[in-house]
């Protein structure tokens, strides 16, 4: 008789243990609330369902039960192990008790489950949308960060400074919260790690622990981890030990339960603290391919195999390597193209590149963890050449925006920004021989590759600054000059053709290669 598994979402985050579940002979019944999710051809069955709706999901899995049978139900990467353990608990199947499953989705829960244990965590408050700022009892000093209690990927999640930023970020993270709450907590400073593990009847073991590489304040932007973590071995079992507690905390390793958690922790000046617990395999590509091509371990294995009451397996790691991912990203405007992904596909220890974008897609300067354009992939035995060749590959991706998009213009229009930030920051010096320099020079729309120079900026060159994607000045220009098929020599003067000048290196400066080209596409159009 087959073994039947139902799997929540269809997502690429989905596709391993979508994939696993299969090789593993169980009959694969993927549910998601989108019948174009990218991984549905993968399912043996697939089903409509929004996960949200918990009591449809049962209703669904109960007359698969009864009709065919079912063995277990599982999910890796999304918000919704709470409806897993809702279906779980109301079928007899394997899983974690619901009331745990709440704790480790609602924040709110989540801290007071954490304060509760004793286990260092931040003080935090509550919020709803009836509540007036300068009349909250906020639970420390700024720096404060507000954020949904019920999403993920750093939606609606912000550092905040001020009370003025508090109202803004408060209304985005209630935004963002599928139940109108939102929480406030004091930030915690300090390196972020993500951590993944299997719970079966109280024995929790640990698959990976990364470093996450967090930029653009006030937002907390994952560029990419890198696994495993180079911190030193007792600060490691340092902040691993708080994640066990944190995980017995929430209930989620009580005799009995089997499951997944997810965790990041912060290591700050007093020690490891709680970011936040999952019941759930990690995204972002950790456990799903990160930590297997790392270790040689796939936690979704072990998952799908205790949510069908089977034992563990394969936990064992078999390799010792270093993986990394690194994510590209983008100004805003729209995609008119991209280039450079078979050069970053044939690049050093290249294993995948994930594209998550196409031409015409309209791009933002990311705000939170799912608004990226792509990501990479590598994986080999040094751990510098690991991450400079994901970096590499991830800068060999250029995407070039449609001068017809007034949003990029409006972007480079403001410049000195606090968020998005410059892509080069220059400093009082740089930036007075920026404004010092003659504007370009063109009397009417350019229609080809005529004798186009740009005003020399050897300052800028020689800063050692680096954009979003650590390009340094000279790589960028070289990047401007492939999209644009120019060859833009450096000439003090226009020499009969065009000079091009400050507004140039403004946009340069501002937005990259990417506002490079698009201020000459602007000139050609």
């Amino acid at each position: 008789m087959k073994e039947t598994i139902i799997i929540l979402g269809a997502g690429v985050m989905q596709g391993p243990a979508i994939r696993i579940a299969k090789e593993l002979g169980f009959f694969t019944v993927v549910l998601d609330g989108s019948a174009d999710a990218p991984c549905i051809p993968l399912a043996d069955r697939f089903e409509q369902i929004d996960l949200k709706d918990k009591e449809s999901i049962e209703i669904f899995a109960r007359s698969l039960q009864n009709s065919e049978g079912l063995g277990g139900i599982m999910t890796a990467g999304t918000d919704f192990s709470a409806s897993v353990a809702w279906v779980a608990e109301k079928l007899g199947l394997p899983g974690i008790p619901y009331e745990a499953a709440l704790n480790a989705s609602d924040k709110s829960r989540m801290r007071a489950c954490f304060k509760k244990a004793g286990l260092p965590s931040p003080e935090f408050i509550t919020i709803t949308a009836e509540d007036k700022p300068e009349e909250l009892s906020l639970p420390g000093a700024f720096p404060l960060v507000i954020k949904p209690v019920d999403n993920m990927g750093g939606r609606g999640c912000r550092r905040v400074d001020t009370m003025e930023e508090f109202r803004d970020a408060a209304a985005d993270a209630l935004r963002f919260s599928r139940s109108g709450r939102a929480i406030v907590e004091v930030f915690m400073d300090g390196p972020e790690f993500s951590v993944d593990a299997i719970v079966y009847h109280g024995e929790i073991t640990i698959c990976g622990l990364a470093d996450r590489h967090i930029y653009f304040s006030p937002y907390f932007i994952e560029m990419g981890h890198t696994m495993p973590t180079a911190i030193a071995a007792e600060k490691q079992e340092a902040m691993l030990e708080t994640f066990r507690a944190g995980i017995r905390a929430l209930g989620l390793a009580g005799e009995g339960s089997v499951g997944a958690a997810k965790g990041d922790i912060k290591l700050t000046e007093n020690g490891p603290m709680i970011g936040e617990i999952a019941a759930r395999l990690s995204g972002g590509y950790m456990s799903g391919w990160t930590y297997p091509y790392a270790s040689g371990v796939e936690p979704a294995r072990a998952a799908a195999l205790i949510a069908m009451g089977h034992k563990p397996a394969g936990l064992t790691p078999s390799k010792n390597l270093t993986c990394a991912e690194r994510a590209f990203i983008s100004i805003p405007g729209t995609v008119k193209s991209i280039n450079g992904l078979e050069t970053a596909r044939a690049g050093n220890y290249v294993n995948d590149l994930f594209l998550r974008i196409a031409e015409g897609s309209a791009v933002n300067f990311p705000e939170n963890n799912v608004s990226k354009c792509g990501n990479i992939i590598t994986a080999a035995s040094g751990r510098n050449a690991t991450m400079e060749a994901a970096e590499s590959a991830a800068r060999a991706v250029l995407i070039r925006l449609d001068p017809a998009d007034e949003t990029t213009a409006n972007f480079l229009a403001k410049r000195g920004q606090i968020f998005p930030p410059d892509a080069f920051q220059l400093d009082a010096e740089l930036t007075a021989i920026l404004e010092k320099m003659p504007e370009t020079t063109v009397a009417e729309k350019i229609s080809g590759a005529e004798n186009i120079y740009v005003h020399p900026f050897p300052e800028f060159f020689a800063s050692g600054l680096r954009d979003y994607m650590g390009r340094s000045a000279r790589e960028s220009i070289e990047a401007a000059r492939k999209l644009s098929g120019l060859a833009l020599p450096e000439h003090p003067e226009s020499s009969g053709g065009v000079l091009l000048g400050r507004s140039f290196w403004a946009a340069m400066t501002r937005g990259g290669y990417q506002g490079a080209v698009y201020y000459i596409d602007r000139l050609r159009k």
